[in-house]
């Protein structure tokens, strides 16, 4: 296969029309993480099937020490655990959301909630980690004088520290609030740009690149570049590239949009 020509390249973002799989060995520049929402390949839709190997060809275009954000089940966690292989488990986010969906039976209960899952490789210290803090309404100043470590607690715990107003985001909470794209989604699986911006922010440093290799709609491309960092997508779906691309490329997207 002869180097790809991007299907939309604008302002440091790219996507490219095809399969990740025979895409992702001639990329010209390297990622330093992947954000994506692969295919779960639980339905019976005909866009929900597990590309065999795209975490081994995530793998091998991403350097030694990387990031990988992955939204799915748990049951897809459990199913493809051995896909995953050589990636070490970090934190996990879930997101709540405002709609469930589920089965038409009364066996199983209605499904609020979807994981999103980090996987690194390398050394945790390499990584670039950035979680943007939580403002608070209770701001208690500088707190000294705190209880005496556990002996199991590392040496050199600080005993006094100065609330900032600011806390460090939480695994469910920080996601619970994510509008609902219910009746606007251009995918039938697409994730709210509040979800996915996090993530990106999380793991990519400002102006790195972050690797998509299921884009959809251009979710993440559009969240990489709201957060002042490079984004490479691919899409199999012309359908889907097509979107977004429009979406991406809308004139008046970033008017006010403060990097």
């Amino acid at each position: 296969m002869t180097a790809p020509v991007p299907y939309f390249a604008e302002d440091g973002i790219e996507l490219y029309l095809g399969d990740c799989r025979e895409i992702l060995p001639h990329l010209t520049e390297q990622p330093v993480a992947c954000v994506t929402d692969p295919p779960y390949g639980e339905t019976a839709n005909e866009w929900d099937v597990w590309p065999d190997g795209w975490t081994s060809a995530v793998a091998a275009a991403l350097p030694a020490s990387a990031s990988l954000w992955c939204f799915g089940s748990a049951r897809m966690f459990l199913d493809r655990r051995d896909d995953f292989a050589g990636w070490k488990f970090a934190q996990e986010a879930l997101w709540v959301k405002r709609n469930g969906t589920g089965p038409g039976s009364r066996d199983r209960l209605v499904r609020l909630h979807e994981w999103a899952y980090h996987w690194y490789r390398g050394r945790w210290s390499d990584l670039h980690h950035e979680w943007e803090r939580e403002r608070t309404t209770a701001n208690k100043g500088t707190v000294r004088n705190l209880a005496r470590a556990a002996e199991h607690q590392r040496d050199g715990r600080q005993n006094a520290w100065t609330d900032d107003g600011t806390r460090q985001p939480r695994s469910v909470t920080y996601l619970i609030e994510a509008p609902s794209v219910r009746y606007q989604k251009r995918h039938p699986d697409e994730k709210p740009l509040a979800v996915v911006e996090p993530l990106v922010r999380e793991c990519v440093p400002p102006g790195g690149l972050v690797l998509d290799p299921f884009a959809g709609v251009g979710t993440t491309l559009l969240a990489a570049r709201l957060t002042g960092r490079r984004a490479i997508g691919i899409e199999r779906s012309e359908a889907y590239a097509e979107l977004a691309a429009e979406r991406l490329g809308a004139s008046d997207l970033f008017a006010g949009v403060v990097m």
